[in-house]
């Protein structure tokens, strides 16, 4: 299956984002220094990742679009944009297959990324229900077994068939529900759920997660926690 992905760079540093209303695309620009005095700005956008240097300035352009088996949606203005807090648990999920030295970012990566994020809807309602990063993490070593202690995974360790099923399913209910705004992780959850056979099915299921909470977690599908500092 083909698969059309674009990566964002994790950087910790202090930012400044704006997300426009109407806008498919998030622009974040960085300002920092690098060790060789060399000035660097970061502007994320819809374009793939390149990097060009002009005398002592340097850009990258960097997307922050998750992954896709549909090439149409790539590019389509009418593709619903992901919610920040969905980026994230994607880039918190590989980096749990990485720990956990797999080769492939799985449905089980997936729900350990929305544990790790943890300020969304579907977060805290795992957490109610007793569902944590631990126990996940735990029983995925208990299904899938512990990998070779001298592999070392990819950066981005691609997505399994299943976990790619899982986001373009998030895609097809946003569409299908008509309503506005953007791809919530509780979409990413239940797209986990709706695919039966894989490892995160079966660890939610481990774990008490069934149809009748899957129902109620819906009622919250187009909402999202806002925070207050």
């Amino acid at each position: 299956m083909a698969t059309h992905r674009i990566s964002s760079l994790p950087i910790a540093i202090s930012t400044s984002l704006s997300l426009p209303s109407k806008r498919r695309d998030y622009r974040l620009a960085l300002h920092f220094t690098s060790l060789y005095g060399t000035r660097l700005l970061l502007k994320p956008s819809n374009l793939s990742c390149f990097v060009t240097k002009h005398h002592s300035s340097t850009t990258a352009t960097v997307s922050l679009s998750l992954p896709t088996a549909k090439p149409e949606r790539a590019t389509s203005e009418k593709s619903p944009i992901w919610s920040a807090r969905s980026i994230k648990s994607f880039a918190m999920a590989e980096l749990e297959a990485r720990k956990l030295k797999y080769p492939n970012t799985g449905t089980e990566a997936l729900l350990m990324g929305i544990l790790v994020e943890g300020t969304s809807h579907a977060a805290k309602f795992l957490r109610a229900n007793g569902i944590t990063l631990f126990k996940v993490r735990e029983e995925t070593v208990n299904l899938l077994g512990k990998s070779d202690m001298y592999f070392f995974s990819p950066e981005h360790p691609p997505l399994t068939e299943q976990a790619q099923k899982v986001l373009d399913w998030a895609v097809d209910e946003k569409l299908k529900s008509g309503e506005s705004g953007e791809i919530t992780t509780t979409y990413l959850l239940l797209g986990i759920w709706s695919e039966k056979e894989s490892a995160g099915h079966k660890i939610l299921a481990t774990f008490g997660f069934n149809d009748e909470k899957a129902k109620e977690l819906a009622k919250f599908l187009n909402d999202d926690i806002v925070l207050n500092y």
